[in-house]
């Protein structure tokens, strides 16, 4: 009885587990089904818009508003130096004063030449008056006694009155006198060509002179603008000569330091930015805990390709001199940008070997959209792309979520989006 009893508890079992196992085996696959068609849920931010208004640090340069190298005009030995490394200068003051002994012999020599052709052109100057007066009385000279032929001819013509031999002595010496004025005009004009020709050496020798007197004020050399003698490499006695190449040391230098430049390699992401006439502040590592003011004057307009930066000049006043020319600075950098920028957040920019990308989600499908990564503002970072203000994008890109697929979004809370990405 027992064992009939344990074998039909025995069946009911095993039909029961058939009933099960059959159950499980036909819902399973429904389960599965179910899974497959429900979209995977992403969450989701929309690109936000804002205005760009930051400030970042960027390394420069100072240097001298004005730096000039000095060297000498012409050959000649240093006399005197009336100037050392750091003398306060002025504009025109003499600086250093060259000798050289020819160049006083050249100027006299020119003087000199230039003086006797003076003398030799003011002769013949007379002399050309003294013939133009002799000629003039030759000319008198000569109307007479064409006016006594005339005469004489007339009456000759008259039997008795005139003898043949007196006309013909009248006709003979008006003859003479005509050939003697023709004679003073050749000497006129040779007179004439002679003064001419003075005029032209004299022009020389005073061009020469004036040359001399030109090449002897280059022996005084003077400050082309109030500055600071920065470099001195001569001292008196030393022969010196014009430079024939750019590897030769000059005699001094000078700068202007009441002035500095501050030169600034602006990126070329914030060049859009600069404002011409806008005060920035720099602080040097001289002078610790202290900042300093510059005006921004010059911009570059093309960018050093080296570095895909542009150099931008501001002016610092500096009367006390106390920063100097080659002195390193960081400047406080206004980042103004011309419209705004769209951020999202950090987690929804991707980089791959390929590429950089974030993850759009629209009408429920993905889109891969390159971007190019700018500065970060906190949990966000500046994007630039072919993106719009409104977008809506993966909070927490990856590669593993393909384009073209078909997603339901979520928004990501107010929070921190960030913190929800990594939860």
């Amino acid at each position: 009885m027992i064992s009939r009893l344990r074998c039909s508890g025995i069946i009911v079992c095993l039909s029961a587990a058939a009933l099960c196992g059959c159950t499980q085996s036909h819902e399973e696959p429904n389960k599965v089904t179910t899974t497959q068609q429900t979209p995977a849920a992403i969450v989701v931010m929309k690109v936000t818009a804002k205005e760009v208004n930051r400030q970042e640090k960027l390394p420069a340069d100072l240097i001298a508003y004005r730096d000039v190298a000095i060297y000498p005009k012409v050959p000649g030995f240093v006399s005197s130096i009336t100037v050392d490394r750091g003398s306060i200068v002025r504009s025109g003051q003499l600086l250093i004063s060259l000798t050289a002994p020819e160049l006083n012999d050249q100027k006299a020599q020119s003087t000199n030449q230039a003086k006797a052709v003076l003398e030799e052109r003011n002769q013949a100057k007379s002399d050309l008056e003294s013939l133009i007066d002799e000629q003039k009385s030759v000319g008198e000279s000569l109307k007479a006694e064409r006016d006594t032929y005339n005469r004489l001819k007339e009456a000759s013509a008259y039997p008795g009155i005139i003898a043949g031999n007196d006309l013909e002595i009248a006709q003979q010496k008006a003859a003479a006198d005509e050939a003697k004025f023709h004679s003073y005009d050749k000497k006129r004009k040779a007179l004439e060509a002679r003064i001419r020709s003075f005029d032209s050496k004299q022009k020389s020798a005073a061009d020469s002179a004036r040359s001399s007197t030109a090449i002897e004020s280059y022996l005084q050399i003077t400050a082309p603008f109030d500055g600071v003698i920065t470099e001195r490499n001569v001292h008196e006695g030393s022969f010196v000569n014009a430079p024939t190449s750019e590897k030769v040391v000059p005699l001094l230098r000078i700068q202007q330091l009441s002035l500095l430049r501050l030169v600034v390699p602006v990126p070329e992401a914030d060049v859009a930015g600069i404002v011409s006439g806008a005060s920035v502040s720099f602080t040097v590592p001289a002078f610790k805990g202290e900042t300093f003011e510059g005006t921004v004057k010059r911009v570059g307009g093309s960018l050093d390709l080296s570095n895909r930066t542009m150099p931008v000049e501001l002016d610092v006043p500096n009367p006390s001199r106390r920063l100097a020319p080659g002195m390193y600075a960081e400047v406080t950098w206004p980042v103004v940008h011309a419209k705004a920028s769209l951020f999202v957040p950090k987690t929804s920019v991707v980089s791959t070997t390929e590429r950089t990308f974030v993850v759009r989600i629209k009408d429920g499908v993905t889109d891969w959209i390159d971007v190019k990564p700018g500065t970060a503002d906190g949990d966000l970072i500046e994007v630039f792309g072919n993106l719009q203000a409104g977008d809506q994008i993966a909070v927490r890109g990856t590669d593993e979520l393909r384009a073209g697929k078909h997603v339901s979004v979520t928004d990501a809370p107010a929070a921190s989006t960030a913190s929800k990405a990594r939860g």
